[in-house]
């Protein structure tokens, strides 16, 4: 990248270091031995006052950024902490000299790229981002965890503001990207949805710029416009989408399975990753066990049995285009009674009201059996259906009431912690 330089050492230098176990650390509550510690900086913490102990707890060197912490023979000292840790994150990416694919999009990133993840292992040693380590701190560390033994590395980048994804294309640097939509996420720190649009095409142009590959959905008219002249890899045209109830079934190569994701909307995500398994020459058999074999998690479009209730889990993240998608899919299941449970989105600015708004009408609109409205948002629109202003609230009327047999969808932003609602049900 070349944007930074050392005071004590080069980067080469550093690298070797770094060889001697490829393992970076970054808290001292949790030290890989024989790891480099990176001390970074925070709103409400300073990593250069536990280099001392990052070093006694086993780590074998320690990178600062102010020189009262350079007293130790095993620290570096350097301008910028958190510079160093991301050229020192590229220079690995090019020394690994292996295929990396990129992908960002509003809605379903993580689920996409477990899914790439899923279909790529069944042929590969393979190495992806883990969680949610997608932004200008988490995709550094991602690549640092990437060994020499593997052969093919998948990273996600997040972003909520402009030029996030510049950076972490730069980063990464990727053969291969792949946007998996253009939504209504983020909209304070984007501006407006083509804001949304426009950041999230800086992997398009880091891609366009050095020839690399785009992998595009031909159903998406944005996607096709943004990637007009580039060498793009259209999603695989033998890959059907069956139907959704609730789990998604797909065609491929002749053959009809069920997955195990919810919602017509993962169809996308599940075709990318077919997409990328047939560019990397997985067989059919090997991409359709990889896709049957996912299993999502950690909130993420769950279905969950209690009792006699079963439970439509997708409270990791919510916006106003992943919670149109979740209520228009979860309206076409078939069951005899049907609970919605939504919680406010954030990050909305100015737009807010609005987007909450046409939320609430449109889950007027199905009628379903009970539809809970929860947070400060949603407790100031205009609405027939049940409004809350807190969990309290909800814990309030969820624990007077005993809904049974019936299917529920939850789903809000992450601060709003819906999960807590499996407690009650």
């Amino acid at each position: 990248m070349g944007f930074f330089y050392f005071y004590n050492m080069k980067i080469e230098q550093l690298y070797e270091l770094y060889k001697q176990s490829y393992t970076v650390s970054t808290d001292t509550r949790s030290i890989a031995p024989k790891s480099v510690f990176f001390a970074l900086k925070g709103a409400n913490f300073n990593g250069n006052k536990f280099a001392l102990e990052a070093l006694e707890k086993g780590a074998s060197y320690a990178v600062v950024d102010e020189e009262a912490y350079a007293n130790h023979p095993n620290i570096v000292f350097v301008k910028d902490v958190l510079l160093c840790l991301q050229e020192l994150a590229n220079y690995h990416r090019e020394q690994l000299a292996i295929p990396i694919i990129g992908l960002t999009g509003s809605n379903g990133k993580t689920t996409s790229k477990e899914l790439m993840h899923a279909v790529l292992k069944q042929r590969y040693r393979v190495g992806a981002t883990k969680g949610n380590l997608n932004n200008h701190i988490g995709v550094p560390l991602t690549l640092l965890q990437f060994t020499p033994e593997l052969e093919i590395g998948i990273v996600e980048m997040g972003a909520n503001h402009h030029k996030e994804i510049e950076l972490l294309a730069s980063i990464a640097a990727p053969d291969y990207g792949f946007i998996t939509n253009f939504g209504k996420a983020h909209l304070e720190g984007f501006g407006s949805e083509e804001g949304v649009v426009e950041a999230k095409s800086e992997l398009y142009e880091f891609l366009r710029a050095h020839q690399r590959k785009v992998i595009v959905n031909p159903a998406d008219k944005k996607q096709l416009d943004r990637t007009e002249g580039m060498d793009r890899i259209m999603f695989e045209d033998s890959v059907e989408y069956k139907g959704a109830n609730p789990f998604v079934t797909i065609g491929f190569d002749g053959v009809s399975f069920e997955t195990k994701l919810i919602g017509a909307y993962n169809f996308t995500n599940i075709a990318a990753a077919i997409t990328l398994g047939t560019i990397f020459d997985v067989s059919p058999k090997a991409i359709i066990a990889g896709i049957q074999g996912y299993i999502p998690e950690n909130n993420r479009s769950q279905v969950i049995q209690k009792g006699t209730n079963t439970i439509v889990l997708d409270a990791y993240n919510a916006n106003p285009t992943s919670m149109e998608s979740a209520l228009k899919s979860f309206a076409q299941l078939e069951a005899e009674r049907k609970v919605v449970v939504l919680g406010d989105m954030f990050e909305l600015g100015a737009q807010s009201a609005e987007e909450h708004q046409a939320i609430a009408t449109l889950a007027a609109s199905f009628q379903f059996d009970h539809a809970f409205l929860v947070g400060a948002h949603f407790s100031e629109v205009d609405t027939d259906l049940e409004q809350l202003k807190n969990f309290e609230e909800l814990e309030t009327v969820l624990t007077t009431q005993k809904i049974e047999q019936t299917t529920w969808l939850i789903k809000g932003s992450r601060g709003m912690a819906l999960e807590r609602v499996l407690e009650l049900v």
